[in-house]
């Protein structure tokens, strides 16, 4: 059922600027208390650090290969696209079977695909088609990494700490983002891209290490009785009865489609509109990241001090006005300080809709509910991928940045003036 608070006129900048008297490090890291979340955590870490360097260094070589924008547009759509077909299945198998073993599996299939990226590099054997395939695979095996990583939090922590365990899954996704894509930039421009492979490839070890070290209650699979397909209907109608989980994932989808678009170009932004290099590139990725970090770590300490509907249509505003603010400059100083700012908007928006999301559904159907949530989440990327690319292609950079930005800051005013009960989460 919503969860609804009391009807008071929104007062959030007092509130934000009391909020200095409630920090406690204590309550930033309450999660960090089980023993497996911190397995958990350590790993994770050590993994999306690596995978933050493949990513960047992956998009600066396929645009270096072809010198277009569209190709940025076809790896994203590859990504992506099996998450269509899979990530149902996906939610499905997380619910039958143990999550651990599903877990233990996809890395370990992504730390193989990462190997034989490095491996065609290195043998100067690469080509634009093969880093499509072999970004498709590893679309095939996020599809199901995906909702058993969602689900698989609420069997390393009790119900309480959901809301900060998942806002510290942020934080160290956004450490890594910060510090990866840098890292990628400087190690592309001295040693090539393969060697950023080679690191990622090897850091899937920490995190399956983690996973095998864990002592975990047994796994209750749900019963085999319907079939995947009864199972499936089950999940989706769930979502779409429930009207507010059923806004919180359209807001995903807006923020995907549109809100997020923009990232798919920040390769060929670097070199065309701010005349750098790969370095460039990752600094820019690493502003995200930062910003992401921050706004992690500010919801992690006081999302029990803030009304989480309030701060997420927040979000939804300053994050569309910083994109549109980022397209207007061609410094680097304010492009970084812009994408820093985006980077706190957008992880606002996903990890209170992941929150809120969770916070509402039963556990027998959580693996099917995330895989919805999931497949809206990575389903719409390649699709932002297609058209930014081909827009940018056609019309250059600039001009489908600002469009995609407006686009979201006039559904966030929709949303503010029309469902007014998003703002009444708690």
């Amino acid at each position: 059922m919503d969860q609804e608070i009391n009807n008071t006129p929104p007062q959030i900048l007092p509130r934000i600027l009391a909020l200095g008297k409630k920090f406690s490090w204590r309550q930033t890291f309450y999660a960090l208390r089980y023993p497996n979340y911190r397995l958990w955590f350590g790993g994770q870490l050590i993994s999306v650090l690596g995978s933050w360097m493949q990513m960047t260094a992956q998009a600066f070589l396929i645009y270096e290969l072809t010198h277009s924008p569209a190709y940025l547009g076809y790896a994203g759509f590859a990504a992506g696209l099996p998450t269509w077909f899979f990530m149902l299945y996906g939610g499905v198998v997380a619910d039958r079977i143990p999550r651990r073993r599903i877990l233990i599996l996809t890395q370990a299939s992504m730390m193989l695909l990462a190997f034989m990226l490095a491996a065609l590099v290195f043998f100067r054997l690469v080509q634009p088609w093969q880093i499509i395939v072999l970004a498709f695979a590893a679309g095939i095996v996020n599809a199901f990494d995906a909702p058993a990583r969602q689900a698989f939090v609420m069997e390393m922590i009790e119900p309480e700490a959901l809301t900060n365990a998942i806002a510290l899954n942020s934080a160290m996704f956004n450490i890594a983002q910060a510090l990866g894509p840098a890292a990628a930039g400087i190690i592309y421009a001295a040693l090539g891209p393969a060697w950023c492979f080679t690191i990622n490839g090897v850091s899937f070890i920490a995190v399956i290490v983690a996973l095998a070290l864990m002592k975990l209650r047994p796994f209750i699979p749900r019963p085999a009785d319907n079939s995947i397909l009864e199972d499936l209907k089950e999940g989706i109608v769930y979502v779409l009865k429930h009207s507010t989980i059923r806004l919180l994932v359209l807001t995903v989808a807006v923020t995907t489609l549109f809100g997020r678009a923009f990232i798919t170009l920040l390769p060929a932004w670097a070199v065309q509109i701010l005349h750098g290099d790969a370095r460039t590139n990752g600094f820019l990725v690493t502003a995200i990241g930062l910003g992401a970090l921050t706004g992690s770590l500010f919801i992690a300490s006081f999302s029990q001090h803030l009304t989480r509907g309030k701060l997420l249509t927040l979000g939804m505003f300053f994050y569309p006005v910083s994109i549109i603010l980022f397209a207007l400059t061609q410094l680097l100083p304010l492009s970084f300080l812009f994408l820093l700012i985006s980077g706190t908007g957008v992880i606002i928006i996903y990890n209170l809709c992941n929150a809120l999301v969770q916070i509402q559904t039963p556990e027998n159907i959580r693996g099917r509910v995330m895989s919805i949530y999931s497949s809206v989440f990575f389903g719409l990327m390649p699709f932002a991928a297609l058209w930014i690319g081909a827009a940018a292609s056609h019309l250059g950079e600039k001009l489908p940045v600002l469009a995609s930005a407006s686009i979201f800051l006039i559904y966030a005013a929709a949303i503010f003036m029309f469902e007014g009960r998003l703002r009444k989460l708690r």
